[in-house]
């Protein structure tokens, strides 16, 4: 299972992680999205597994002198940030309710975890809108057409959270 998400779907279902791993036979956990991590992610398998991926990543040039630091990195997100994921997802829920008052907004894509997909009345606006935020200093992309993405994380806080609700409620 290639486990992108894997921290924010658990603490959103509260999902037992031994059940959730129970139906994949290998597990790529990654440590930098919505965990704070600046690198690295978790392979998780069997002895034999893990094993035989040692020696692919061998072949492949894979090695780093330097390991240990991103280790621990990795180790600090796991221990203290998983929690946190929580307030991703309220940020997310914030966001949501924001644009759901919108007479510019069609709909916004149900939210479960920390991305907010809004999908605008005028597809033709979106660069606008985009533009529109990055001038407020607030980050969004373009998610297809007439749509815009937008994802909560550890290095968003409350107050940029009300200051987007802010811009979004002068927006027209």
């Amino acid at each position: 299972m290639d486990g992108a998400r894997l921290m924010n779907a658990l603490v959103e279902t509260k999902i037992d992680p031994k059940k959730y791993a129970a139906a994949f036979d290998s597990i790529s956990l990654c440590l930098s999205k919505g965990l704070g991590a600046p690198v690295g992610s978790l392979l998780i398998g069997s002895k034999d597994f893990i094993k035989q991926s040692r020696r692919v990543r061998k072949v492949f040039g894979g090695g780093m002198r330097q390991a240990g630091f991103i280790a621990a990195a990795g180790l600090h997100a796991l221990e203290y940030h998983v929690d946190r994921l929580a307030v991703d997802h309220d940020h997310a829920r914030q966001l949501e309710a924001a644009f759901q008052q919108k007479a510019w907004v069609q709909e916004v894509l149900s939210v479960m975890t920390n991305i907010v997909v809004v999908v605008l009345k005028d597809a033709n606006k979106r660069d606008q809108y985009i533009q529109s935020f990055a001038d407020n200093g607030i980050k969004c992309m373009a998610f297809g057409e007439g749509m815009l993405r937008f994802v909560t994380h550890l290095d968003v806080s409350e107050a940029d959270i009300q200051k987007t609700i802010e811009v979004i409620q002068k927006l027209a």
